[in-house]
Parts: C-alpha cells; structure tokens; sequence
C-alpha cells in the first residue's frame, strides 16, 4: 500500500511538480495550499507524512502549523497525528538572507525531522522521505 504525503505549499506550480513526482515514486499525495487547509487535510487525512512549507499566509505560518500539531496539551485536537514525520519546505534563506540550521538534529524548531531548501531536488526530497517514514 502506497504512503500518503500530504503536500503543503501556497506556489501551486512547485505542488503540481513536486505531487508529480512524488506519485512516479509511488506514493499517494494530499494537495494544501495554505497552512489552514494543510492542518485541516492532516486532520482528515492522517498522512503518513507531512511536507511543509515555511512561507504561506505569512513568514512563519509553516513554524505555526509545526507548533500546532506538536502541541503537548491533552486536549489538543491534532493528538491523534501529532507524531506524523514533518518535513519543512523553505526559501527563507532566499527571501531574507537569513540562513538557520537545516541539520534537524541542531534546528531551532524541535518536531520537524528534516529541512530541504528550495529550489528542491527531487531525489534529495525522496531519499528524506523514505528516511523519515
């Protein structure tokens, strides 16, 4: 059975690529375009993966979504998905000039597993996947 991605980015051109890919790799893609709809999707899609951008509705609402879903609180309504693999999609080095720690074991955001930088390379992309899941 195929692992289901769900796939979170607002440049629907990069998702179109990326999910074509991701598919000829024989996974199975949830398409979101804004961080809102990607927590919804993960919600009601229980992915086996999450990949997210950092950029979307505003300069940290990828960093948001990651803190949602990583919320420790007993009550928190993503505690069945909160352990779901999060890998982070980001051209804030681009953007601001700013660079972070892309190594997951020294990032600054605890609960994504794994960073890529964009523009992204698709067999760098799939040989994180398959790490993380």
């Amino acid at each position: 059975m195929a692992k289901k991605i769900l796939l979170v980015d607002d440049d629907k051109d990069l998702v179109a690529t990326l999910s074509q890919a991701l598919k000829m790799n024989n996974f199975e893609v949830v398409e979101a375009y804004s961080a809102a709809e990607g927590l919804k999707k993960l919600l009601s899609e229980k992915p086996d993966l999450l990949i997210l951008d950092v950029m979307m509705e505003n300069d940290t609402a990828g960093f948001e979504a990651v803190y949602q879903i990583r919320n420790k609180r007993e009550n928190s309504k993503f505690k069945e998905v909160k352990d779901v693999p999060i890998i982070m999609l980001t051209a804030i080095n681009q953007v601001t000039n700013s660079r972070f720690s892309l190594n997951s074991e020294q990032s600054f955001l605890p609960g994504v597993n794994d960073f890529l930088t964009k523009p992204i390379d698709i067999d760098e992309l799939i040989e994180k996947i398959n790490r993380c899941i």
